[in-house]
């Protein structure tokens, strides 16, 4: 499988393909940003029905290639989102090979500063943002968690002002320490060669390593893996899981003894759940979200 392939496979099967039940309205290719004359987008799925004012950024990205399709195809997946009343933003990046990791880093720290300033225009409160992705898209979504900012109020662009912080993560079968997948490490597994965005230098592996911008100010995140993964091992999300832990983060890790890369049947069933309960109590009003903490650090 290529992984062009493998990236559309990741994309289309991570979540059921159950028809929407809500009515939601879609706004296609808004533009977020520019660069090379090319422009950066993401597609808005908005419910029509009790929507909550919370939102949720979903990285459209597997093996950090990151492909545009039609978003009635992603209307399914975003299904129990915005049934929940999410209005969920769904975020393309420049893509592999022509785009490199930390440029794709930088494009989805842009997308929330411009989802954040232009909060209003799309009906949502800016500061109860989430974000979930899959694989590669966890890792952006991990790097969103663990390194976001307040914004530079010297910046001459006014986007760059904007704070890129986000107050809930799920990372799906997420790669949390690049440093181990470069193409020139020793403990790279052969299957990353078919990956150019592996082809990673050193110092760059390791300011996009999640594992190593662990604090205590970081998002809220639950993490969501395979034990039998063989192409992002579950100890990926076990080390990360064992920092938030060290710094008194909210946190849960929610293993699958028998899944591996992707989930299926009741695996997918019970993920799905546990990212919507966790977005409802971290996202959800103050008053609500106290009510619920006690509940958030369970472990399974």
């Amino acid at each position: 499988m290529s992984p062009r392939t493998l990236a559309i496979a990741i994309l289309i099967t991570a979540l059921p393909l159950a028809q929407a039940r809500a009515e939601v309205t879609i706004t296609p290719d808004v533009v977020y940003g520019h660069k090379f004359g090319l422009a950066n987008t993401f597609d808005v799925f908005t419910p029509s029905e009790n929507p909550n004012g919370a939102a949720v950024l979903f990285m459209v990205s597997g093996g950090w290639y990151s492909n545009w399709s039609p978003p009635q195809q992603l209307l399914p997946m975003m299904a129990p989102l915005t049934d929940a009343g999410y209005t969920v933003f769904a975020v393309r990046h420049g893509s592999s090979p022509r785009f490199s990791i930390p440029e794709a880093v930088e494009d989805v720290r842009r997308s929330v500063r411009f989802i954040r300033m232009e909060s209003a225009r799309f009906g949502i409160d800016p500061d109860r943002l989430g974000v979930f992705g899959m694989s590669a898209g966890g890792h952006l979504s991990l790097m969103l968690g663990t390194t976001g900012d307040d914004g530079n109020p010297d910046a001459k662009d006014p986007l760059e002002k904007v704070g890129n912080r986000v107050q809930a993560v799920v990372a799906w079968v997420a790669p949390t320490d690049l440093t181990i997948m470069t193409h020139t490490s020793p403990d790279s597994l052969p299957a990353y060669k078919r990956f150019p965005a592996l082809e990673l230098a050193d110092d760059p592996a390791k300011k996009h390593s999640p594992l190593l911008f662990v604090t205590d100010d970081d998002a809220p995140t639950l993490l969501l893996a395979g034990a039998k993964d063989d192409l992002v091992p579950i100890d990926h999300s076990r080390r990360i899981h064992k920092k938030f832990e060290e710094v008194g983060l909210a946190n849960r890790l929610v293993e699958f003894p028998n899944a591996g890369h992707g989930l299926g049947g009741e695996d997918l069933k019970q993920a799905v759940g546990e990212m919507v309960r966790w977005f409802d109590t971290h996202l959800a009003k103050e008053d609500a979200a106290r009510d619920a903490e006690p509940n958030a650090a369970i472990k399974q």
